[in-house]
């Protein structure tokens, strides 16, 4: 379970900023609360911004720490072995070459924090700490580990400069770094937009038999117009517009039912998901396996343009599921949207309301909703919100000088 992530000199992210889903003594939506290792915390948390005001950015820099510790030793033996990924804030000269910062708090069996700072080219810091005992800390190449971590003793000298440390005790099958490694494999980030990736996933849940089930039964709920859906084999793969689709030559049909006049019965008609149905349809389709496998394992998923192409109803019925009772396992989602109607249906409480805005130097700032002293759950949030009292919204010059200054 995530309990906060910060990250500070990436992107428009100048100062270290945190993602947090402890729950605050506010009491509304207590089903939106769950408590592990004594801790409360939150099912979901929204991301709200102008366009350009480091709502992606948050989640990419997710994704990036994902893919960092991974990935680390692959990534170091190619391209040079720099972490192409890696951009500081740059409107700053001071912080333009400076290390950027990364560091994730999360339960897996006891709580865990770890971070990083570091450049393209090396690791600067690197520190792990459970239950705020320390295992490791290291500067440099300078890696000190403490008598609690045994499985990192004598790999010290087999951790290059642009490794972490994490990654290479890992490569030796130490038990607490394979913790660590594997919940960052449910770890989910994905977009909400080239989210046809993903395909794979829910063709996966399908051809389980203990899982297919519960595809299916979400696709009924989700009120998305078919009765079931077959999965046939094609030859070569499947070409998308968006350049080649992973599909391992595999189409999906969904199964509609047609009247027949002359019977007076309905029939079985199939559709191709690609040629046939809605770009909503195919997308729910798409993420469907990553949604369905967060709720089923108690997974944490990262999205990116949650609501794009979706009903806001369909929108709203996937984050309520996420901050219902029946999500068991406490699975949690994090997400970015422009619908400003999930403030106002969305059942959220304040803490689980973020906004993220730019100040006059271009760095974004985050903070939660519950952080407004004045805002109280009565309040309507959603006309507060465009009304600007929040802050976080765009300002939009008089467009019509555009046309005035043509004629």
């Amino acid at each position: 379970m995530l309990v906060q992530f910060s990250v500070g000199n990436f992107l428009s992210f100048k100062d270290i900023k945190t993602l947090s889903l402890e729950a605050s003594s506010i009491s509304e939506h207590k089903s939106n609360v769950f408590v592990a290792n004594k801790e409360k915390l939150l099912k979901s948390a929204v991301l709200y911004g102008a366009n350009a005001s480091g709502k992606s950015n948050l989640l990419k820099a997710m994704a990036t720490m994902r893919e960092l510790i991974l990935n680390s030793l692959l990534i170091s033996s190619f391209w040079g072995g720099e972490f192409i990924n890696i951009e500081p804030f740059r409107l700053d000269p001071e912080t333009e070459h400076q290390p950027s910062f990364f560091e994730i708090v999360f339960i897996k069996d006891k709580t865990i924090r770890y971070g990083f700072e570091l450049d393209r080219k090396k690791i600067h810091t690197e520190w792990l700490f459970i239950d705020e005992k320390e295992m490791f800390t290291r500067e440099f190449q300078n890696i000190n580990v403490s008598k609690s971590f045994p499985e990192g003793k004598n790999l010290e000298d087999k951790t290059r400069e642009n490794v972490l440390f994490l990654t290479v005790v890992n490569s030796f099958n130490g038990t607490w770094s394979k913790k660590i490694v594997d919940w960052f494999k449910g770890f989910y980030t994905i977009s909400g937009i080239r989210h046809q990736q993903y395909f794979l996933e829910t063709i996966k849940l399908l051809e389980n038999s203990q899982t297919k089930a519960n595809v299916i039964e979400l696709f009924k709920n989700l009120d998305l117009g078919f009765e079931d859906l077959i999965i046939k084999e094609n030859q070569g793969i499947t070409i998308d517009i968006d350049g080649i689709r992973i599909g391992n030559g595999k189409s999906i049909y969904t199964i509609h039912k047609r009247f027949n006049q002359k019977t007076g019965s309905y029939e079985p008609v199939e559709f191709s998901l690609k040629n046939n149905e809605s770009a909503g349809t195919q997308k729910i389709f798409d993420l469907a396996g990553v949604i369905l496998q967060t709720l089923l394992k108690g997974k944490v998923l990262i999205v990116d343009e949650l609501d794009t192409k979706l009903h806001p109803l369909l929108t709203l019925s996937l984050i309520k599921l996420f901050n219902s009772e029946e999500n068991k396992k406490n699975a949690q989602l994090i997400f970015a949207t422009h619908d400003t109607n999930l403030l106002a249906y969305g059942n959220f409480r304040r803490d689980q309301i973020y906004f993220v805005e730019k100040d006059n130097q271009g760095a974004s700032d985050l903070y939660s909703l519950v952080e407004i002293k004045e805002v109280r759950s009565q309040n309507n949030f959603e006309k507060q919100y465009i009304e600007g009292k929040y802050g976080a919204i765009p300002f939009i010059g008089d467009l019509s000088k555009i046309l005035q200054s043509n004629e």
